[in-house]
């Protein structure tokens, strides 16, 4: 995948031009692509995701694509839900998601197609927003659960799914069960790789898959970690 830069004005932009082509009527590149206003105003916003930054789903063109503003949470949301400290460009959240995002989806591994990302810089702080690509049809694993619709082969298949990222090196430092998308024949996604990093194997490998099993239990299916512990293991031999 070939990312191409551009700035206009405050704002900075990382994007893949054969995305935005394939949207052929959509805005030209520039502010305006992370404006919810904007698209709201063009009547393509067709959804919205639940989650701390109320994620939007737009039509453009034929194509879908999900608008994902950057948001802090915790203790630290008190002060701001949206500004981070500026470090520089490339450090910011948005432009290392877009990048290893892209770094992973050339390796054939299953993560939505990144569109683009938008940096608007404030002085010392500055906002972001991500665009990538919807998946058609995927649902998150903690939907599955809640509506019983998670069987054995699927969960075994999201552990050997969880493996191939991992024996990649991707640690996913958020892994939950809204964090896993299963979709058409149980095809399996991961999504959302804020501040995830790829590392050498280590003890992190643990701490993903102990942190799904808590997510696991928030929803009621604590028994479902056996199941997909089993399909990670099995993709192991």
């Amino acid at each position: 995948m070939r990312l191409a830069t551009c700035q206009t004005g405050k704002t900075f932009i990382l994007y893949d031009p054969d995305s935005l082509s394939d949207a052929g009527e959509a805005p030209q590149i520039g502010p305006s692509l992370f404006d919810p206003g904007h698209w709201q105003g063009t009547g393509a916003i067709i959804g919205q995701a639940p989650g701390r930054g109320a994620s939007l789903f737009l039509e453009v063109a034929g194509e879908h694509w999900v608008l994902r503003p950057y948001r802090r949470g915790g203790l630290i949301a008190r002060l701001s839900t949206h500004r981070y400290l500026w470090t520089g460009l490339e450090r910011t959240r948005a432009f290392r998601e877009m990048r290893l995002t892209a770094e992973l989806f050339d390796q054939g591994l299953p993560v939505p197609r990144p569109v683009a990302t938008g940096v608007i810089r404030h002085g010392a702080t500055y906002e972001a927003t991500l665009i990538t690509q919807r998946i058609p049809g995927a649902r998150a694993l903690a939907d599955r659960l809640q509506q019983g619709s998670a069987n054995k082969v699927m969960l075994e298949r999201i552990g050997a799914t969880i493996r191939c990222f991992h024996d990649a090196g991707l640690d996913h430092v958020d892994l939950n069960a809204r964090n896993l998308l299963v979709a058409a024949r149980d095809r399996v996604w991961l999504i959302d790789l804020d501040r995830c990093r790829r590392r050498s194997p280590g003890r992190w490998q643990r701490a993903n898959l102990e942190r799904l099993s808590r997510s696991l239990e928030k929803f009621g299916a604590a028994v479902a970690m056996q199941a997909i512990r089993e399909g990670y293991d099995a993709a192991r031999d």
